[in-house]
C-alpha cells in the first residue's frame, strides 16, 4: 500500500472549504487513489471554523519567530466517506478565515501579507506533524499552489525538517498568476521574520523581478520532484512569457518552468470532472431557485450592496416565471480579471452580445461574487439591460439549475489552467463558447462540441468572440440538427479521473 498526504488551502471533500478548482482536485484525486487500495491523508487549515465539529487527534508544538507555537490537529468528517481517506484540519488562532470564500484574505495594499502568515504557520505545523509521525510513514507529499510550498522550503532549508527529504514531493499549479510574493526581511510578514533560524539562499528563492522577495510559487517549481500543470495546453502556455492581454503565459516564471521541463520534472495532465455521485437536480426550478437565493441574500447583512439590487433582480426574474425565455446563456464563476477581463475592458462587446440575444428572446444569466469592481460593472449592466440576470451571490441549488437548464455556457476566460465549469456544462449536454486558451483548448472543439474564439491581437479576439457568439445563435436558430449534434457530442465527452490519475501514478508519483 502506498501512502500519500495532500496538503492544500482548499478541500471540497469537507463542507465549506472551497473557493475554486483546487478544492475539486483535492476532493477527487484522493478518492481515485483510494479506489486503487492506497491510503491518503488530506490536511488543510481550519480557518478558525472547520475544526469545531472535528475529533481532536494531536497537539503540535513548533518554533516560529523564536517563539513556541502550539497548533491542534483535528480529524473531520467528509461529505462522503471513502475507505483509506482521512481528512484533517489544523487549528491555530492566527490561521483565520479571509473574506474570499471564507478562506483567502485580500490585502490590496500589501498582497499576500495576511495569507503568508497563516500559511507559514499551517505549513510548519504540517511539517512538524509529519516529523512527529502523526500520519505514519509517507511515500508521496502532494502540495497545491503557493499556499503549501513553504513545506518544500522547510524540507530543503530548515535544520529540524531535513528528515522530510525521504518522501517524493509533487507540486500542482492551479493558478500561476497568484504567486505568494513576500519580502525576505524587514517586514512582519517576511520569511526572515518567521524563520529567523533558517539561512536564506536568496538566489534559490528570490522572485525574478523583486530580488529582495521570496516567490513561493517559484519555490514550489524549483524544489519539487515533479511539477504539474492541470492541462497539457496550459503547460505549453506557461513555458512562454506573458504578453498581456493578448497572451497569459509564464507570468515571469517561464525560465523556472523551462528548467523544470529540461530536467524532465514538468508534466501537463488534464484535470477531470466527476461523473458519478452527481448532486441531484430537478429541471424546471431555475427561476424558483433564483428567487429563493435572492430572499436568502436579502437577509444577509454582510452584503455590501443595497437590497434594491436584489429586489431589482427578483423583479426581472419574475417575468420569466410566466414567460420563459427561448434561449439561456449562462456563466458561473468568480468575478475576476481571469474570468471576465474581456467584458470589463470591452463592455460594448458584452452589450452587443446582449443585444443579439434579445433578438431571439434570450437572456444571459451570470452567477458569482468576487472583485468589487467586477461586481459593480455587472450590477450596472443588470440595471441597464432587461435580459441580463446577474445573481451576485453563491447558491449550490441555483448553480445546479443553471447548469441543467442553460442552452449555451459562456466561458470567456483571459487564461484558464484547466477549467471545470465547461466540463460540468458539457456533462449536462450544454455546448460551451470558450476562449482558445489552456484547458479550454483541450476540452472544447469548435463546431463539434462547442464554439471557440481566438485572435492574434486583443481587438481580433473581441471581434471573434462576438462573431462566434453570433455563429452559435445562428446554428441554434437555423440548423437544429447541427445544434442537436453538437449538444450530443458535448454530452458524450468524458474527462475522467481514472484516466488522469493513471498518468499521475506514472509521471508524478512514479508508482
Amino acid at each position: 500500500m502506498n501512502k500519500f498526504i495532500f496538503v492544500a488551502a482548499e478541500n471540497d471533500a469537507i463542507p465549506n472549504c472551497k473557493a475554486g478548482g483546487m478544492g475539486d482536485v483535492v476532493r477527487d484525486v484522493p478518492r481515485e487513489i483510494s479506489k486503487r487500495g492506497d491510503q491518503v491523508h488530506v490536511v488543510v487549515p481550519s480557518y478558525s471554523r472547520l475544526h469545531q465539529n472535528g475529533v481532536f487527534r494531536s497537539k503540535i508544538k513548533f518554533n516560529l519567530r523564536n517563539t513556541v507555537y502550539k497548533a491542534e490537529l483535528y480529524e473531520v468528517k467528509p461529505k462522503k466517506e471513502y475507505d483509506n481517506i482521512t481528512h484533517y484540519v489544523i487549528h491555530h488562532p492566527e490561521i483565520e478565515e479571509g473574506g474570499i470564500a471564507h478562506i483567502y484574505h485580500d490585502d490590496p495594499t500589501e498582497p499576500f501579507y495576511t495569507d503568508a502568515i497563516k500559511y507559514f504557520i499551517f505549513c510548519t505545523a504540517v511539517a512538524e506533524a509529519i516529523h512527529m509521525g502523526v500520519f505514519g510513514d509517507l511515500d508521496v507529499v502532494h502540495i497545491h499552489d503557493w499556499h503549501s510550498s513553504p513545506l518544500l522550503f522547510l524540507k530543503a532549508y530548515h535544520p529540524i525538517y531535513r528528515k522530510l527529504k525521504k518522501m517524493r514531493y509533487v507540486f500542482s499549479i492551479h493558478n500561476l498568476a497568484i504567486q505568494g510574493i513576500r519580502p525576505f526581511q524587514d517586514n512582519y510578514s517576511s520569511v526572515g521574520n518567521w524563520f529567523p533560524e533558517v539561512e536564506l539562499n536568496h538566489k534559490a528563492l528570490k522572485d525574478p523581478r523583486y530580488e529582495d522577495c521570496i516567490n513561493l510559487m517559484a519555490v514550489g517549481i524549483r524544489l519539487a520532484d515533479a511539477v504539474h500543470t492541470v492541462s497539457p495546453s496550459y503547460k505549453q502556455d506557461v513555458l512562454l512569457p506573458s504578453r498581456r492581454p493578448e497572451f497569459v503565459g509564464g507570468e515571469s516564471l517561464e525560465k523556472d518552468l523551462q528548467q523544470a521541463e529540461d530536467e524532465g520534472r514538468l508534466f501537463g495532465i488534464l484535470n477531470a470532472s466527476n461523473y458519478g455521485n452527481i448532486r441531484e437536480a430537478e429541471k424546471g426550478l431555475l427561476y424558483r431557485n433564483t428567487v429563493k437565493a435572492l430572499f436568502g441574500w436579502l437577509q444577509d447583512e454582510s452584503k455590501k450592496y443595497k437590497a434594491d439590487f436584489l429586489a431589482h433582480t427578483g423583479e426581472k426574474i419574475m417575468k420569466y416565471v410566466e414567460q420563459p425565455p427561448k434561449f439561456i446563456v449562462s456563466s458561473v464563476a468568480r468575478l475576476t480579471e481571469q474570468k471576465f477581463y474581456f467584458f470589463k475592458r470591452s463592455p460594448n462587446a458584452f452589450e452587443k452580445i446582449l443585444k443579439r440575444l434579445d433578438e431571439i428572446d434570450g437572456i444571459f444569466m451570470l452567477l458569482g461574487t468576487g472583485d468589487p469592481d467586477y461586481e459593480q460593472l455587472f450590477r450596472e449592466m443588470s440595471y441597464k439591460h432587461q435580459n441580463f440576470i446577474f445573481t451576485n451571490g453563491q447558491s449550490e441549488d441555483l448553480i445546479d439549475s443553471i447548469y441543467l437548464e442553460s442552452d449555451l455556457y459562456f466561458m470567456p476566460s483571459l487564461f484558464e489552467p484547466c477549467g471545470i465549469s465547461q466540463m460540468l456544462a458539457m456533462r449536462n449536454g450544454n455546448p460551451c463558447l470558450v476562449h482558445c486558451t489552456g484547458g479550454l483548448k483541450d476540452t472544447v472543439k469548435h463546431m463539434k462540441t462547442g464554439f471557440v474564439f481566438d485572435g492574434k491581437t486583443y481587438s481580433a479576439k473581441i471581434e471573434d468572440m462576438i462573431k462566434r457568439f453570433d455563429e452559435a445563435l445562428c446554428v441554434w436558430e437555423n440548423d437544429k440538427p447541427k445544434w442537436k449534434k453538437i449538444q450530443t457530442a458535448a454530452k458524450k465527452m468524458r474527462f475522467t479521473w481514472d484516466k488522469s490519475v493513471d498518468e499521475y501514478y506514472k509521471s508524478l508519483y512514479l508508482l
